[in-house]
């Protein structure tokens, strides 16, 4: 089972996920979040893709939601009742996925 970071690693680990992010990840609600804007529907839809594909992989899912061509991300490791390790990794893996649709 994966623990949820504490708040001090929390912290540490957005800023290192921020690193050099023109629009970095926020923590709200208690999870990991951020707005995705593409250019179209289309380059939304497939970063989504690509994303469930990791996702499904990983057994980790992300509560998204999307209109037009922007995808709303909120991470959080139901099972550790937290953010974890888990969350910070496909927030990497989504922004390598979001360079690939831009």
């Amino acid at each position: 089972m994966t623990n949820a970071y504490t708040p001090v690693e929390c912290k540490s680990e957005l800023a290192t996920l921020n690193t050099d992010l023109e629009l970095p990840w926020q923590l709200e609600d208690d999870k990991l979040t951020k707005t995705f804007t593409f250019s179209n529907f289309i380059t939304a839809f497939g970063f989504m893709t690509q994303t469930a594909i990791v996702a499904e992989k990983n057994n980790h899912h992300p509560e998204w939601f999307n209109v037009y061509n922007t995808v709303k991300v909120q991470l959080t490791t139901h099972d550790a009742g937290g953010i974890s390790a888990k969350d910070f990794d496909l927030a990497q893996r989504m922004e390598k996925l979001a360079i690939g649709q831009r």
